[in-house]
């Protein structure tokens, strides 16, 4: 399990301040509660103790162990956002799956970004329109990915895993057989969408892999000829059949 760099700060800086605790109440010369030989001494010193080590369980706890917390949509902006509102769901064994190709997908479009970017820059200058053009539909392709992804947490936000868990496991009493078959319809809803959408990155990831294929491919042209490319067109008919769907 991948852990943020402030966590580890957050637990080291609690172990830090109650060691340093512990230096100056046990330290001679000091407090010394290491000398208290009366009750009340004896029982402070040794609920202390206790309090040392519940307060160090409790950090290990939140920082190891406690399920992270859902991130609202609309606070993600990074590619690291991303990937951390997706962990969150993939608590969810019904969802684990298909989070995880979801977050693959993420990091596949980052790696074939920059592959693509490394094309144009030995296929052309950084200066020519035709470098522009193929750079500018490379974004657009990967701001399409980013955007269904967006839209994916959208719904998994409002996915009750609870409720679903207990649709799952157990027949809920007193609900009729009608009500129980439009529950589950709308948490089938739920999986169709989200397998739709995963097919939905895969086909973009393909288009981005065929196009550095054709411009490999190219050995001169002119720029008007750029339209006119098979995966050009297919990548246009995609982002319009796409944002259509998702509006």
């Amino acid at each position: 399990m991948k852990l943020s760099r402030n966590k580890y700060i957050n637990l080291l800086g609690l172990i830090f301040i109650v060691v340093l605790l512990n230096i100056l109440l046990f330290m001679p010369g000091w407090i010394d509660l290491g000398a208290q030989t009366s009750p009340l001494g004896i029982a402070f010193t040794v609920t202390w103790v206790v309090a040392n080590i519940l307060v160090l369980l409790y950090g290990c706890y939140m920082t190891f162990f406690k399920p992270p917390a859902a991130v609202p949509v609309k606070t993600i902006e990074t590619h690291e956002d991303y990937l951390k509102a997706l962990n969150y769901y993939k608590s969810i064994k019904a969802l684990e799956e298909d989070v995880t190709l979801v977050i693959s997908q993420l990091e596949r479009m980052k790696k074939k970004r920059e592959a693509f970017l490394n094309v144009l820059n030995h296929r052309f200058e950084a200066g020519e329109m035709s470098y522009k053009k193929f750079a500018s539909v490379a974004q657009e392709v990967e701001k399409l990915l980013y955007l269904n992804v967006r839209s994916i947490l959208n719904r998994l936000h409002v996915f009750d895993k609870a409720e679903y868990g207990s649709m799952m496991n157990n027949r809920p009493k007193g609900l009729s057989p009608e009500m129980i078959q439009k529950k589950n319809k709308v948490y089938s809803d739920y999986l169709t969408y989200l397998k739709t959408s995963l097919n939905t990155n895969e086909e973009i990831l393909l288009k981005l892999d065929q196009l550095m294929l054709e411009i490999s491919r190219l050995d001169s042209f002119e720029e008007g000829d750029i339209e006119q490319m098979p995966c050009m067109k297919e990548i246009d008919l995609l982002i319009k059949q796409t944002k259509l769907y998702r509006d």
